[in-house]
């Protein structure tokens, strides 16, 4: 099957780049929930914003979204990137990762990234991140505040993307060590 590294957390703590610069040092496929959804609404012909709408109604498309993140986990050889991608993968994943950062430094990061003020960052994130919230707990019993499914946890907040790759990169190869000695 090979190795599956998930990488989960909240908006703006950096899942994207990390889970891309991991599939690339260890020369895995990278597999993206958000992809998956923008993938998902072309197949639907419908706009993001509608499959969003959709989502929030019914449990159907966070459900066909997840069986494809745990699809893309069974092939092996995977980063999975996503908000549930730790529960989805389950055992399947060798490393499961949780990156988390201070709300301002998120805040901060997801208005350069998408060109918007601080505040609208804010406002936009915390609404997204509460009806994500009360989806996961409501479609699957999941508290996505639950640390149990990682076992690596690592703040991005006040580090360099430098530094934070440097060390998910050591303690990735250690984990993959000790699993190789059970």
């Amino acid at each position: 099957m090979g190795l599956v590294v998930t990488i989960g957390g909240p908006h703006g703590t950096g899942k994207s780049t990390y889970a891309k610069m991991i599939a690339k040092q260890f020369g895995l496929r990278y597999v993206s929930a958000g992809q998956l959804f923008r993938d998902l609404a072309k197949e639907k012909g419908v706009t993001l914003e509608e499959l969003s709408r959709q989502a929030a109604e019914s449990p159907e498309i966070d459900r066909l979204l997840d069986e494809r993140s745990a699809a893309q986990a069974a092939k092996g050889n995977a980063v999975v990137e996503g908000q549930l991608a730790a529960w989805m993968a389950k055992d399947r994943a060798q490393v499961r990762i949780y990156l988390k950062a201070p709300d301002e430094a998120r805040f901060a990061r997801i208005a350069h990234r998408d060109h918007v003020d601080y505040e609208t960052a804010q406002k936009q994130t915390l609404e997204r991140e509460q009806i994500q919230r009360e989806r996961y707990k409501r479609y699957y019993g999941i508290d996505i505040d639950d640390m149990s499914p990682y076992n690596l946890v690592i703040d991005t907040g006040n580090r360099t993307v430098e530094s934070t790759a440097k060390e998910l990169m050591t303690r990735i190869r250690k984990i993959i060590s000790q699993s190789r000695q059970e």
